[in-house]
């Protein structure tokens, strides 16, 4: 049995495995040497922030049995996609898909925060009051949707192998987990870090309430995109842990740490204007 055959059988324990360990290991962290006091019961928030993410997953299984990697698979077999014309060796396919497809979810988070009808949805993401690794997988599921049907368009024009699919997924809710922990990095690690990947440090200043500062830092897991494109930001204006965590004007825990406010977030109040354009750049 070869990579291809063997991740195919095994994609969903291969997931399941990364992201428990990833999750107990980063959670023994905050609790040990946690960046921040949390200012919301840690139980009432971990147990919406988690049930959202059952939710999701039952919605994607329902409408997306496959996922990515069923797409994939159906790719491969059609021999569609750019990397599919061209005789390229495994790891080097691997590579070139993982960081396209960081390159896509870059530009997804953009449009996120730049169109007002993906910004209703993407705020029940940033409105979490506290950050620790259960704010990096609490999304809305229309959210999760459209980012599975962005994927899987990706995924039909690009043609990765099934493996680079499954690679890109476990580093990206790996990476989502750690960069979104309650923990702080040695300053001189978290330094050379950052040239390579998205360091908690350097996201949380993107969950910041000050607009200017929440829209910078758009990167997940590489921290390239954002140097070259100019939304880069060292640090917050005050520390870590001073800066105020979510949205302005959403502070009630009802709205937005309970799984049923967190639902109807995206139909509270009008959104006038682009979000990402109310940045001021005079503010340092």
């Amino acid at each position: 049995m070869n990579w291809n055959d063997w991740i195919i059988y095994n994609e969903l324990i291969v997931k399941l495995t990364v992201f428990f360990g990833i999750f107990f290991l980063m959670a023994a962290w905050e609790q040990l040497a946690p960046c921040r006091a949390l200012t919301i019961s840690k139980s009432l928030r971990w147990a919406n922030n988690l049930g959202l993410v059952l939710l999701n997953g039952v919605v994607l299984r329902l409408l997306f049995p496959a996922g990515g990697v069923g797409v994939a698979i159906f790719v491969q077999q059609q021999g569609w996609g750019l990397l599919n014309y061209y005789q390229i060796p495994l790891f080097a396919s691997i590579v070139i898909s993982v960081v396209a497809m960081d390159f896509i979810i870059y530009l997804q988070h953009i449009m996120m925060h730049a169109v007002p009808v993906l910004w209703r949805v993407h705020r029940v993401h940033h409105a979490d009051l506290d950050y620790d690794l259960t704010t990096g997988i609490r999304f809305h599921p229309i959210e999760i949707i459209l980012s599975m049907l962005i994927k899987a368009a990706v995924i039909l024009l690009l043609g990765p192998p099934v493996l680079a699919v499954v690679v890109f997924e476990v580093l990206l809710n790996a990476a989502a987990m750690f960069n979104h922990s309650n923990i702080q990095l040695p300053s001189g690690l978290d330094q050379v870090l950052r040239w390579v990947l998205v360091t908690p440090d350097m996201h949380r200043v993107h969950h910041s309430t000050k607009e200017d500062e929440a829209n910078s830092n758009f990167g997940f897991n590489l921290s390239w995109w954002d140097r070259l494109f100019g939304t880069y930001r060292d640090q917050p204006r005050g520390d870590h842990q001073s800066m105020v965590i979510g949205i302005s004007g959403y502070r009630d825990p009802r709205q937005v740490e309970r799984l049923p406010g967190m639902l109807a977030l995206p139909w509270s109040e009008d959104i006038s204007s682009y979000a990402i354009n109310r940045r001021n750049r005079d503010q340092k």
